[in-house]
C-alpha cells in the first residue's frame, strides 16, 4: 500500500501534465454520477420547455456553489484528518443529532424516490414491465452490487454508465444546436424571464446533489487520498464532477428547448416524459428516441448507486463517531489503531438495507412523481446545515492556517446559506 501510494505522488510531482492527474481521479466521476439524477432532469427539462436556455446561467451559479462545499469537504478531510462527521461532532450533538434524524428519513424517502424515477425510465422503454415492479428490480440490483462489490468495481460501474450518459444526452444537444435557431429569441438570451424567480432558485440549488456531497469525503479516503499533499488533486477532481455536471444540466435544456419551449408538454410524470420522447422519436426515429431514453435511465441509475455507496458512510461513521470521547471539543483519536469506516461494518450494511427495502413499502402510495418532488424538498434542507458546519469547521483551531477559509471561502457560504435557506422555504412549501 505504502509502495503504491509513493507511486502516486511520484507521478503527481513529476509528470504533472493533465492528463496524469485526469487518469488518477476518480471520486468526482463517482460525485458527478450520483448528484446528476431524477432532480436534474426533471429540473433542467422543465425549465427548457418553459424558458429555453436562457437560465442556462443558473446551472452555472448552482455548481459553482456546490464546488464551494464540496471542495470544503474535501478540505477539511484531507487537511484534518477527520471526517466530516467528527467535526460535526466536535461541534456538539445537536449537529450529529440533526444529522441522525435528517439521514433516517431522507434515507426511506430517497430510497423510494430514486428507485421509482429507475422505474419510470425503465417504463417507458418496457411498459409490460410497471414503474413498481422496475423500482424494485433496480433497488436490488443496487443493494447487491455495493454489497458484494468493492469501490474499484463500484467506481468503474459508474465510469461506464456515465459516459453513457454523457455520450447520449450532450451528443443529442450537440445535434440539436444548429435548430435553436429556430426557437424565438427571447428564449436564447441568458435573464429571469417573468414568473422565473422560484425556477432560478430550483435550479441553482437543486443541481448537482445534496448528500453526496458529505458523502465525497469518504470516496477520497477509498481511493487512497489521506493527507494534506492530495488537496490540489481533489480540487481538479471537484472541478471535473462539476464542469460535467453542468454541461450535462446546460444538455438537457437545450434539448427540451428545441422540442418542448412553446408546447403544451408538461414533464410532470410518464405522460410528459412519453410525448417529450415521442417529439424525439417524430423527429429522429425510434432508435435515437431509445437511445435518448437509456441515457435518461444512465442518470438515474448512477444516481442510486452513487447514493447506495455513499450515504451509508455518513450513518456508518455517525454510529462510530457517537461512540468517541470529546476533549476540549476535540475527537479523542489513537490514529495507529483506529480503523477507517468500512463498507464491511455492520452499520453500513444496515443502512445499505435502509434505503434500499423498507423505503419501497411507500410504492404503495402509487404517486412515483409526488415521491420525487418531496425527495427534492427534503435534500433543499440539508445544504444550509452543510454550509453553516462548514463555516465553522474551516475557520476553527482544527485546521491548519494554510488551509482555512480565505474571504472569498466565508463570502461564498454566507452566500450559500442564504440561497438555500430561501430554496428550503420555497421547497417545503
Amino acid at each position: 500500500m505504502k509502495v503504491k501510494e509513493d507511486k502516486v505522488k511520484t507521478e503527481v510531482k513529476h509528470k504533472s501534465s493533465l492528463k496524469t492527474k485526469l487518469s488518477i481521479i476518480g471520486p468526482g466521476i463517482v460525485l458527478a454520477a450520483t448528484g446528476i439524477g431524477s432532480g436534474d432532469l426533471i429540473t433542467s427539462t422543465t425549465a427548457g420547455a418553459d424558458f429555453g436556455i436562457t437560465l442556462a446561467w443558473a446551472a452555472i451559479i448552482g455548481v459553482c456553489l456546490k464546488y464551494i462545499l464540496t471542495e470544503g469537504v474535501g478540505r477539511w478531510t484531507l487537511a484534518t484528518g477527520y471526517t466530516i462527521l467528527e467535526g460535526w461532532r466536535m461541534m456538539g450533538r445537536w449537529a450529529t443529532g440533526y444529522f441522525f434524524v435528517y439521514v433516517m428519513l431522507f434515507g426511506l424517502i430517497y430510497g423510494a424516490a430514486i428507485a421509482t424515477a429507475n422505474g419510470l425510465m425503465m417504463n417507458l422503454m418496457v411498459p409490460s414491465i410497471s414503474v413498481s415492479i422496475w423500482a424494485i428490480i433496480h433497488s436490488i440490483i443496487g443493494f447487491l452490487l455495493i454489497l458484494l462489490g468493492k469501490y474499484k468495481t463500484f467506481e468503474r460501474v459508474i465510469v461506464v454508465l456515465i459516459s453513457i450518459m454523457f455520450i447520449t444526452v450532450v451528443g443529442s444537444a450537440i445535434m440539436l444546436i444548429p435548430g435553436l435557431a429556430n426557437v424565438p429569441a427571447k428564449a436564447l438570451i441568458p435573464g429571469i424571464p417573468d414568473g422565473s424567480l422560484f425556477r432560478t432558485l430550483g435550479i441553482v440549488g437543486g443541481i448537482g446533489g445534496t448528500m453526496a456531497l458529505a458523502a465525497y469525503g469518504y470516496w477520497i479516503k477509498e481511493k487512497g487520498w489521506h493527507d494534506k499533499f492530495y488537496i490540489p488533486l481533489m480540487r481538479m477532481d471537484v472541478s471535473v464532477a462539476y464542469i460535467m455536471t453542468g454541461i450535462f444540466a446546460v444538455s438537457l435544456m437545450v434539448i427540451s428547448a428545441q422540442f418542448l419551449y412553446g408546447s403544451e408538454i408538461e414533464i410532470t410524470d410518464t405522460k410528459g416524459l412519453e410525448g417529450f420522447l415521442y417529439l424525439y422519436q417524430t423527429n429522429f426515429g425510434l432508435v435515437p428516441r431509445l437511445i435518448l431514453n437509456i441515457g435518461f435511465w444512465s442518470a438515474t441509475m448512477s444516481s442510486l448507486l452513487g447514493s447506495w455507496s455513499g450515504i451509508p458512510y455518513l450513518f456508518a461513521d455517525f454510529i462510530r463517531v457517537s461512540k468517541k470521547k470529546i476533549q476540549s471539543k476535540t475527537i479523542k483519536r489513537n490514529t495507529s489503531t483506529e480503523r477507517k469506516v468500512s463498507y464491511k461494518d455492520p452499520a453500513y450494511r444496515f443502512f445499505l438495507f435502509w434505503l434500499s427495502f423498507p423505503s419501497l413499502i411507500l410504492l404503495t402510495v402509487n404517486q412515483p412523481v409526488a415521491l420525487i418532488l418531496f425527495y427534492a424538498a427534503l435534500g433543499s434542507l440539508f445544504l444550509p446545515f452543510l454550509a453553516i458546519t462548514l463555516l465553522y469547521l474551516l475557520n476553527s483551531k482544527h485546521i491548519d492556517d494554510a488551509f482555512k477559509n480565505n474571504i472569498f471561502h466565508n463570502s461564498t457560504l454566507v452566500f450559500v446559506i442564504i440561497v438555500f435557506l430561501i430554496l428550503g422555504v420555497i421547497e417545503v412549501l
